[in-house]
């Protein structure tokens, strides 16, 4: 039996839905997720994340709408199949459960594609935020539903009018 050992790094980072911890190892980003309890944010960012803890940033002031870093997100083929799925909702779009089924091919998938949603690792950069209920409600999200509808909030396009008239 052969054993990968790939070493991990680590980033903490203050954003406005809270403490963000970023894991990575040597392929690419491994997760990121929000964490309710307070822990000492990182002074140094090591060299793989500096990248991902930029973006991130960017993204949170209004600057990136989609990510560029290295991912390297661990699971089962299906849960692979609709992250990547997940990966294709456009910015600022939503979908519901039964239209990321029909996208993984199996419209009665739904459950399954709710609990892959819940597993992913990857807050925010797989937008798994963008997927809401049939009636357009906010349903399950592992961040907190408040979490969703700031994160839904942050990417809706803008409604300012223009300010100019067109006679």
């Amino acid at each position: 039996m052969v054993f990968l050992y790939l070493q991990m790094e680590k980033a903490i980072i203050q954003s406005p839905l809270g403490t963000t911890v970023i894991y990575s190892d040597e392929i690419g980003v491994t997760k990121i997720e929000v964490v309710e309890e307070a822990l000492e944010i990182s002074h140094e960012i090591p060299e793989k994340l500096r990248d991902a803890v930029l973006q991130l940033q960017e993204y949170f002031e209004g600057k990136r709408t989609h990510f560029s870093f290295p991912l390297h997100s661990i699971g089962t083929d299906f849960q692979q199949k609709v992250w990547d799925e997940l990966s294709k909702i456009p910015f600022g779009t939503t979908y519901s459960y039964l239209d990321l089924a029909k996208k993984v091919g199996d419209m009665k998938a739904v459950r399954g594609v709710a609990a892959a949603n819940a597993k992913n690792p990857l807050w925010i950069v797989i937008p798994c935020h963008r997927v809401i209920g049939s009636d357009g409600s906010l349903t399950g999200y592992a961040g907190g539903l408040w979490r969703k509808k700031w994160l839904l909030e942050h990417e809706k396009p803008s409604n300012q009018k223009s300010l100019f008239f067109l006679f």
